[in-house]
């Protein structure tokens, strides 16, 4: 049983950071290239960014679980487990935090595109928010499995 709770710990690692990679760094910016509507290009990008939210909350979770049972109270001393518990951090505050700000402005400028409505800067200030946090969460994602490589995460 250990060695599928620590397979499913790895599978966890390469979901949750390739998944991010992928979706921020290779089909959002795809969707804006070739996508001629950027509003559709948006709503698809944020669905996509929406699951991998999930994902990252369903596998941040496990990650913790696996740590915490695998090493106790001497977890907290680990640099993996403040790594997943500071990304799952950063996951709550984009997924529940910054992400309805964005919807509810988007809202607020209808039947305007919010980049076509006043609201505009205040939107384009929350997507940077948005953005720093991904990319700190993207570059936490790397060293996590750059660490659980070198078998540092157990």
């Amino acid at each position: 049983m250990r060695g599928f709770l620590s397979a499913l710990y790895n599978i966890a690692v390469t979901l949750w950071a390739g998944g991010m990679l992928a979706v921020g760094y290779l089909a959002a910016p795809v969707l804006f290239s070739q996508l001629a509507d950027r509003s559709l290009a948006g709503a698809v990008a944020g669905a996509m960014f929406s699951a991998i939210a999930w994902v990252g909350l369903a596998c941040g979770t496990y990650l913790v679980l696996f740590i915490l049972v695998g090493k106790g109270w001497r977890a907290i001393k680990s640099g993996v487990f403040w790594i997943v518990v500071l990304m799952l951090t950063l996951t709550v505050a984009g997924h529940f935090g910054v992400q309805p700000i964005l919807a509810q402005l988007k809202a607020d400028a209808l039947p305007r595109q919010v980049m076509e409505s006043a609201l505009r800067d205040r939107f384009s200030t929350w997507h940077g928010v948005s953005s720093a946090l991904y990319l700190v969460q993207s570059l936490l994602g790397i060293a996590l499995v750059i660490l659980q490589e070198r078998g540092k995460g157990r």
